[in-house]
């Protein structure tokens, strides 16, 4: 499968009826060039170049152009198997190009010494570089992040949080701080991109590109990235979804169900029974479940050590967190990273705790 890496020109200018926007005439379109990580996420690529291309169909202009680039000018393959051609190497580009490093799967690992290096020189010569997806990792990387605020997809922020202190992490759909732009994935390249093309041709422009795509509700830089707590469980209960989004954002220093239950005007009883009754667990087994969702993600995202890991995450020991960990995921932390671990976690993981209760869970 090969997707053009050139906006086609159209033959004729769709009729005003069809949504065509007149502009005045460009000296030369805006350039793009798409970094193409190995197993990069295709809907978030593809949510990036579409814009781009009815932008120039509904004006009946070239206002925009676009190249497909890879670390070694090779085909690359996408996070669902499909082949993607691609026209140029780490060559070099123009300061008034802007750079989109397209991210996926093992970002990290995708994120070479060369590409690197390669986003350090565009950007020193006044490239605008921008991050769909997990591409914000690798701009990171490269320190073009530094003090700047940006986001990245939610699977993948407490593990971009602890990698780059020094970014202002936000949960936006997409962040455009200077020339630094980055993106949630998914569909939010179409919010990012619909801002652009306001930005270089008017809000005019962007909706009539908006209402091809049939996309009927532009999101902003404002807006979260993430469904609402009541929409994500299915239960829409105020002081339920008051006591999660607490229990998500104080996961390194966890929350006694007392406290929480009090915050909320209730007592410790009938939180337990707000919780039995819409999500079928304690409060107490659905904290430690969203404990151990965030080390998860530490664990197969960074480096961190399995100890800095469970502090991350609440746990006061190592032992206790390879218990519960062992008993909701049955394999230990050491296991899941796919490295080896002392003696004693392998005791702990094999032959302890094969029924934990996720109850008795200490917290401050």
């Amino acid at each position: 499968m090969r997707i053009p890496s050139t906006a086609p020109r159209t033959h004729t200018r769709p009729a005003p009826s069809q949504g065509t926007v007149r502009l005045p005439p460009l000296a030369r379109p805006r350039r793009y060039v798409f970094l193409l990580l190995d197993r990069f996420t295709m809907m978030a690529f593809a949510s990036a170049v579409e814009p781009l291309r009815l932008a120039n169909q509904v004006s009946g202009q070239k206002l925009y152009d676009w190249k497909l680039a890879s670390e070694d000018g090779q085909d690359v393959t996408c996070s669902n198997g499909v082949r993607m051609r691609v026209d140029m190497g780490l060559t070099e580009i123009t300061r008034d190009d802007t750079v989109m490093v397209c991210g996926g799967i093992d970002v990290a690992e995708a994120t070479t010494k060369p590409i690197l290096n390669w986003l350090r020189r565009e950007a020193r010569r006044g490239a605008a570089v921008g991050g769909l997806c997990t591409g914000a990792w690798a701009v990171a990387k490269a320190g073009l992040l530094d003090g700047k605020r940006a986001t990245i997809h939610w699977e993948n922020q407490d593990s971009f949080s602890e990698d780059f202190e020094e970014v202002k992490l936000t949960k936006s759909v997409f962040v455009i701080d200077g020339n630094r732009l980055t993106t949630a994935g998914g569909t939010a390249s179409i919010d990012l991109m619909l801002k652009l093309i306001a930005r270089d041709h008017g809000e005019g422009l962007a909706n009539t590109v908006a209402d091809q795509l049939i996309y009927n509700s532009i999101r902003t830089d404002q807006d979260s990235q993430r469904l609402s707590i009541p929409t994500r469980i299915g239960v829409r209960h105020p002081k339920l979804a008051q006591v999660i989004a607490r229990m998500e954002t104080n996961i390194e220093e966890p929350i006694s169900p007392a406290r929480l239950a009090e915050e909320v005007g209730m007592s410790t009883r009938q939180l337990e029974r707000l919780f039995r009754r819409y999500l079928n667990r304690s409060p107490k087994r659905y904290y430690m479940e969203i404990r151990l969702q965030k080390a998860r993600n530490l664990l197969m995202q960074t480096e961190m050590s399995v100890i800095n890991v469970a502090l991350a995450c609440g746990f006061a020991s190592p032992s206790h967190f390879s218990k519960c960990y062992r008993a909701h995921y049955q394999t230990t932390p050491y296991r899941e990273r796919g490295t080896s671990g002392g003696a004693a976690e392998e005791i702990e993981g094999d032959s302890v705790f094969d029924g934990i209760d996720f109850d008795d869970e200490d917290f401050e």
